[in-house]
């Protein structure tokens, strides 16, 4: 790409130079026609004095020569605007970046944040790829089974590795990638990599940091989730978790019904209770006060991975007819529920604490959890302590349905604005870091 545009440049430079050439001939060099002599002019009102107009004489191709001198002038200006016009196109489009797709949140990046589509639909496809224009960059997405090192097709110079970093067995797959990034950047068939990753839970990411260009390696920019404590908006950033794209979950659009309708139960709480954990005082308290009788609860022992079309569909239902969702913490206080809740509009009330691990208080943000989402003005309900919760379940029996509709219409609002910010954010930051500096 790099020898392209410099031929590209060369060639705009030669005509430049041809046009400006040309141009200067046809104004100074170009032999003029001689006048003719011109027989004696008589007046039929009978003879009468010369007049010289600053003593010069009447040239009957003037007007073609000066005719032929406007048209020249206007081929140079028309020619110098090409000429900026390729040179302002080039820079335009002077950015292309391919983005691997290794873990299911790359499909958040792309169908939810991006709105890009892939093709094929089929998400059970081996081969997966779309492309979209964005500011001064074109994106391509690949993924799926078939993406594997070595047996595809490098098309960029600048790469997004999205990969899974939740586990030793994806860290170990995924390190694979990071090698064979490095190797092509040492070959020079790649100038820049950025890394998205789904974080530990914990946040324990030490073993990416010897592959940051800070510490001497070659991943320029990296997209975490989590609150991860080394983020600090030059290099590292935070990146919401979204929703559960590994089960599919899909790109919702409101409808009038969504926005409008009563609906059926309060609040909703389907997910795993795990042993000794605030899950187990929620599920108190709603039977406490016969509120799970207003809520749409589901309680399970142990995690599921996959859903079946029927839990799934259930699970969508409650969100569609519940008021509120009930987002207790589990590993990690951020879940995937919150993002799926704003989907359709159901308001997540948040159990706001720390989860046990290495979240938390950044040099950018001081007051973790969930410090992307409430940098962002989130309009969640967050509660420290799940005895707080019938005072919160009286309040909503206390709302109209228009008051409901307005909230609906604006968390949706809000959660679309969101998506659109953090799409303006990656780019911008992209082509901040890749792109060529014109200072100095």
């Amino acid at each position: 790409m790099r020898g392209a545009r410099k031929r590209l440049c060369s060639a705009l430079i030669v005509a430049y130079g041809l046009f400006s050439l040309y141009a200067a001939y046809t104004v100074f060099l170009r032999p003029r026609r001689t006048a003719a002599p011109r027989p004696p002019h008589r007046d039929r009102r009978g003879p009468r004095d010369h007049v010289a107009v600053g003593n010069e004489e009447w040239n009957p191709w003037e007007g073609e020569e000066k005719s032929e001198l406007v048209a020249s002038q206007q081929r140079y200006e028309a020619n110098l605007k090409m000429i900026k016009n390729a040179r302002s196109h080039l820079e335009q489009t002077s950015l292309r970046v391919q983005i691997w797709g290794k873990a299911a949140i790359g499909l958040y990046l792309w169908q939810h944040i991006f709105g890009g589509h892939l093709q094929p639909a089929d998400v059970t496809a081996q081969w997966r790829e779309g492309s979209q224009k964005a500011g001064k960059t074109d994106f391509s997405f690949i993924t799926g089974p078939s993406v594997v090192p070595g047996y595809f097709s490098v098309e960029a110079e600048n790469v997004v590795l999205v990969l899974n970093g939740r586990e030793k067995a994806k860290i170990t797959y995924a390190t694979q990638w990071l090698h064979y990034a490095q190797t092509l950047i040492q070959t020079h068939k790649i100038q820049h990599v950025a890394v998205v990753l789904l974080g530990n839970e914990q946040c324990s990411n030490e073993w990416l940091q010897p592959y940051l260009k800070r510490h001497g390696g070659f991943v320029n920019l990296l997209f975490v989730t989590y609150d991860y404590a080394l983020v600090n908006e030059e290099d590292i950033f935070q990146w919401p978790l979204g929703v559960a794209t590994y089960r599919n979950f899909p790109v919702v659009e409101p409808t009038w019904s969504m926005l409008h309708d009563p609906r059926s139960y309060l609040c909703n709480f389907l997910g795993t209770v795990y042993k000794n954990s605030s899950r187990e005082t929620l599920m108190e308290i709603l039977k406490q006060d016969g509120l799970d009788k207003l809520c749409w609860i589901a309680a399970r022992e142990q995690w599921q991975p996959q859903e079946t079309n029927e839990s799934f569909k259930n699970y969508q239902d409650a969100l569609l007819q519940s008021d509120l969702t009930l987002c207790p913490v589990g590993i990690n206080t951020e879940c995937y529920r919150i993002y799926e809740a704003c989907s359709y509009g159901s308001l997540p009330v948040i159990e706001d604490v720390m989860t046990p691990g290495d979240c938390g208080n950044s040099s950018v943000y001081h007051s973790a959890p969930l410090q992307l989402l409430k940098t962002m003005g989130a309009p969640f309900i967050f509660i420290k302590n799940w005895k707080e919760l019938p005072a919160v379940i009286e309040k909503e029996k206390k709302m109209s349905l228009q008051e409901k509709i307005q909230r609906r219409k604006k968390l949706i609002e809000w959660y679309q604005n969101f998506k659109a910010w953090m799409r303006q954010k990656f780019i911008n930051t992209l082509e901040n870091s890749f792109l060529p500096s014109d200072k100095g």
